[in-house]
């Protein structure tokens, strides 16, 4: 009896410590489990690196002798994008992520100035583009094919022969419902020779294009200067600094164009910038001799550029070919005059990682990271455990005061790694905050390591300092 009792005091105190040790390993589960049931863990988003090893990334990056840039690396090395072909790629799911948000964007100044979004068939039958002299003009750029009954197609770059058909269809345009502006974002096709830059260049992209009507050159140019400024407030939402130049109007066609470029040595555009005065060509506009600006004589200097958006001035050149009239007041019937403007959603997307990311790290527009905040808890087994389930309350508070960032957090459960290679994978994937219960979540009061990439800014913060900081930012 004195044996079992001796032996009781040894065996007591041990399952006191182990029964202790799974209560506490349950409460810091609770969290995982909680957040693994909203599909919001690291482990469980599928990405082609997941998160995958340098070595084995790097594989994938390009062949040898192929011409990339930051963005293309960055995007491959988070696995972002995933190569299929030539020209093409695999968007993983933080990049859908990323691509609605930037369309949201888009669409929010497309709606605010009168667009209305439809969406028309990629397959664009050959007579069309034969009425409008673009079936030869646009020679091997087309994707083309034929059907079992031989009747010819393409895979369309571009729709302005498909909406000016549909305009006609529906009879006279009454002045009345004028300005009419038509936009889409859709895919688009394009036999590139050379496909490079990943997304920068490819031959399947997404694009926004829009198609305008007017009673005349004068209300045509008001729509015209209307988007333009629209263009504008999409590029500074995102914070992105652009130039608008003159620029040609190619095999689009049309009087008057610009192209909407962001300033980046990868740039396959030159332009020509005034030191004196805003003027900005695309060199292709202006004769190859010239030094100084038209304008104010000044100096001009030359940077390189990544087209992210373009528009043209149409006229009437596809509405008198495709009978697209509007009735005027006085009940005339008149070609109708016509704008068409581009916006390469999948470029912007790459050309804002060129622009804004280090060599490194991706950085995104704050408006469209996938995610706004990654959490990230102590390694499992180690003293700070506990800190689990301070993130845990942490997110409740964040949740609570900012309902709006629900679906924008994310939680790097991959708890077997250490913080530091969490933190690494995290500044590749470009979340703009990324908040860590380290060891001072067990200071008095506990401190969490919260790290704005944008800014490269860490801080040690309060709960309370955390959400107040959140709260403030924007999703849209």
């Amino acid at each position: 009896m004195d044996g079992l009792l001796r032996r009781g005091k040894t065996i007591l105190p041990a399952l006191k410590n182990w029964f202790g040790w799974c209560q506490k390993q349950q409460q810091c589960c609770r969290f995982y489990c909680d957040l693994h049931a909203r599909q919001k863990c690291v482990s469980q988003h599928f990405q082609s690196m997941n998160l995958r090893e340098d070595s084995i990334a790097s594989q994938q990056t390009s062949k040898p002798g192929e011409l990339t840039c930051k963005s293309q690396r960055l995007m491959l090395l988070a696995g972002l994008i995933y190569p299929a072909s030539p020209g093409c790629f695999h968007y993983m799911p933080y990049t859908v992520r990323a691509l609605e948000k930037l369309i949201r964007v888009i669409d929010r100044e497309m709606q605010a100035i009168g667009g209305q979004k439809v969406n028309m068939p990629a397959l664009s039958s050959a007579e069309l583009w034969r009425a409008s002299g673009r079936w030869e003009l646009m020679g091997s750029e087309l994707l083309r094919l034929a059907d079992r009954h031989n009747q010819e197609y393409c895979l369309g770059p571009t729709h302005e022969e498909a909406i000016t058909d549909l305009i006609a269809s529906q009879g006279h345009l009454s002045y009345k419902q004028l300005p009419l502006l038509l936009y889409q974002v859709t895919r688009k096709f394009r036999d590139e020779p050379k496909p490079r830059f990943g997304l920068l260049r490819g031959r399947e992209f997404y694009m926004k294009d829009m198609y305008t009507f007017d009673t005349s050159k004068e209300a045509a140019l008001q729509t015209y200067a209307l988007v333009c400024n629209a263009y504008g407030n999409i590029f500074n939402n995102l914070g992105l600094r652009f130039v608008k130049v003159q620029a040609a109007t190619g095999s689009i066609g049309g009087t008057m164009s610009h192209e909407f470029q962001l300033p980046a040595d990868v740039g396959e555009d030159r332009l020509m910038m005034c030191t004196g005065c805003d003027f900005a060509a695309n060199e292709e506009t202006i004769n190859p001799d010239e030094k100084h600006c038209p304008v104010c004589k000044g100096k001009l200097a030359e940077y390189k550029g990544i087209e992210v958006g373009h528009t043209f001035f149409l006229g009437t050149k596809y509405s008198s070919v495709f009978n697209a009239t509007v009735r005027t007041a006085e009940n005339k019937h008149i070609p109708a005059e016509m704008g068409c403007y581009g916006l390469g959603v999948t470029r912007i997307l790459a050309a804002s990682i060129e622009v804004l990311s280090t060599e490194d790290a991706i950085r995104w527009p704050s408006l469209i990271a996938p995610y706004q905040v990654c959490l990230i808890p102590p390694k499992r087994g180690s003293k700070e455990e506990k800190g689990a389930m301070l993130l845990e309350d942490l997110y409740d508070c964040i949740v609570e005061a900012a309902p709006w960032l629900k679906e924008e957090i994310v939680l790097d459960d991959r708890t077997q790694f250490t913080i530091g290679k969490r933190l690494k994978d995290a500044s590749k994937l470009g979340y703009p905050y990324v908040i860590i219960g380290g060891k001072k979540v067990l200071d008095e009061p506990s401190l969490f390591e919260v790290c704005n990439q944008n800014t490269n800014e860490t801080l040690f913060l309060t709960k309370e300092a955390i959400v107040n900081l959140l709260s403030k930012v924007q999703t849209r």
